[in-house]
């Protein structure tokens, strides 16, 4: 690591970044990943196109140009550093749907010189209090609409302002000069956001993300696998949350000078009619979204849909066939990661082989090796091991050296590389459960059951399921005399947790499975 002179004046994130020693290998080897040494990604990706061309546009018709998404920036840039006091390397937290204006804070937060902190809108107040606490987050940017769990979750000196609302200390009634806003001389070395992820302990993990990393995935699968031009139109469902739907819905149709169609509720049965009303050619969404969707393709003219794009689980090959028939269109299946931003191993059109995620995308390298770092013959599982332009830099966190080992990126993947040079998926090798694109940890979903008075043991394991890949399933031992009440404890996971990582099913037990030594066997959970 050579880091350039940072901009920020809060130093928080690059202070604790992980010792240069632990930082995987990063590779610049495509010519248009060498940046400069002085970058702000959110004002190159507002730099370019045409001022009078659609940037976003809204399910009700609506759409902001590039000029008027420029103007919105600058004025969110001049009340976040006036009023609100937000300094260059200050934590800025921002939950909401996905809106335009939540695009537009995102852009504003970056182009101030500070730190994105993207939650989902469907996180409790346990789990925003616990990513304030890692990043040190004292500003938040929130929808009026999703402001009550973020307020109930007391998170000490948290300056919160809203927008969407009707007071006039609203972030869109507040006056703001109407100038434009220089953007910060940030370094593409200095972090522009912090995207939280659950590991198997349970406990968020945020991963620290450059400013060049924001224009590298960018510059990686959208330009070389996705290849997009500027007439598409992008929609999808993972949230602006999501790195997956951050990199899908933003920042590759601004890349490209394109558009994209935010949808707050993305549901297969809302993103069939939004596709056909809207003339989306770029879909962005899970498996599972595919799969339910074949069942209600009549009806839907999808005739400007050109690109499917499919990640957040492993795509299966009856799926892709079965969507394939139905309407011609071949999904770019893909796996990526928060700690490595998005997709590094896909590919598209012809070279597409069902059944398998594809081959390392440009600017990206990728081996299988077994627990020592030693790569294993074509044909033999082992962990999936990645490096590029982007890697895993986690906020000061010892799993750091779990993740990275020997200069590689271990996603905690089982695959198989082909003799071909095409990897395979196998399963995850941790405890991760992956349920409809979401990835949810057990330990995490253990911790709220075990908050719940009456419950003395708890295990959640993944069950295979044919709609979601697997649903989450929790064993609860209670204590003498409770009641077994299922839906009561469902109700009080919810509570504590974002709705999709509750169990679909409780278990009671009397006792856990368990070794002579105590340890827990999870795998006679899961039969």
């Amino acid at each position: 690591m050579n880091p350039r002179a940072t901009a920020h004046v809060d130093t928080f994130a690059r202070d604790h970044l992980p010792p240069p020693d632990q930082w995987p290998e990063l590779r610049f080897d495509l010519p248009e990943l060498r940046y400069p040494e002085r970058l702000n990604c959110a004002a190159e990706l507002l730099t370019g196109p045409p001022g009078d061309r659609p940037v976003f546009r809204t399910p009700d018709g609506g759409s902001w140009t590039y000029d008027e998404l420029r103007a919105h920036v600058d004025r969110l840039a001049h009340l976040l550093t006036g009023g609100l006091g937000v300094v260059p390397g200050n934590r800025v937290l921002l939950r909401g749907p996905t809106t335009p204006w939540l695009a537009a804070c995102w852009l504003a937060v970056l182009k101030a010189g500070a730190v994105a902190v993207t939650v989902l809108a469907q996180q409790r107040p346990h789990e925003l209090s616990t990513i304030c606490e890692i990043a040190r987050v004292r500003h938040a940017l929130c929808d009026i609409r999703s402001v009550d769990d973020l307020a109930k979750a007391e998170i000490p000196d948290l300056r919160i302002a809203t927008y969407g609302g009707d007071s006039p200390d609203d972030l869109l009634h507040r006056p703001a000069p109407g100038t434009p806003y220089r953007a910060v001389d940030t370094a593409a070395d200095d972090v522009a956001l912090i995207a939280f992820t659950s590991g198997t302990t349970g406990r968020p993990k945020g991963c620290m993300h450059f400013h060049r990393d924001v224009l590298a995935i960018a510059d990686t699968f959208s330009r070389h696998v996705l290849r997009p031009a500027p007439d598409d139109v992008f929609t999808g469902s993972p949230p602006l949350g999501f790195t997956f739907g951050l990199g899908g819905l933003v920042v590759f149709p601004m890349r490209a000078g394109a558009s994209a169609l935010l949808l707050e509720q993305a549901h297969p049965d809302q993103l069939l009619p939004a596709l056909a009303e809207h003339r989306v050619s770029v879909l962005f969404t899970a498996p599972t979204a595919y799969r339910a969707m074949l069942d209600q393709l009549d009806g839907h003219d999808l005739s400007a849909l050109r690109r499917c794009v499919s990640a957040g689980e492993n795509l299966p090959a009856a799926t892709w066939r079965a969507w394939h028939e139905r309407t011609g269109l071949r999904i770019i299946n893909g796996i990526g990661a928060t700690e490595l931003l998005h997709i590094f191993i896909s590919a598209a059109d012809e070279r597409i082989r069902p059944g398998t995620t594809g081959v390392p995308v440009p600017g990206w390298q990728a081996r299988v090796q077994d627990a020592d770092g030693t790569p294993v013959p074509d044909g033999e599982p082992g962990l999936l091991a990645v490096r590029g332009p982007v890697g895993c830099r986690y906020l000061a966190d010892p799993r750091q050296r779990e993740y990275v080992r020997g200069g590689w990126n271990i996603t905690g993947d089982t695959y198989v590389r082909e003799p071909d040079g095409y990897f395979r998926y196998v399963a995850r090798a941790d405890d991760m459960i992956i349920s409809a694109g979401y990835n949810i940890a057990g330990p995490e979903v253990e911790d709220a059951l075990l908050r719940h008075p009456d419950v003395v043991e708890a295990a959640v394991v993944g069950r295979p399921d044919e709609d979601r890949g697997q649903v989450v399933v929790a064993y609860a031992v209670l204590k003498e005399g409770a009641e077994r009440d299922a839906e009561a404890l469902r109700a009080f996971v919810k509570s504590e947790l974002a709705p999709y990582k509750c169990p679909r099913e409780i278990v009671f037990m009397d006792a856990l499975p368990r070794t002579a030594t105590g340890k827990l066997q999870r795998f006679r959970l899961r039969g």
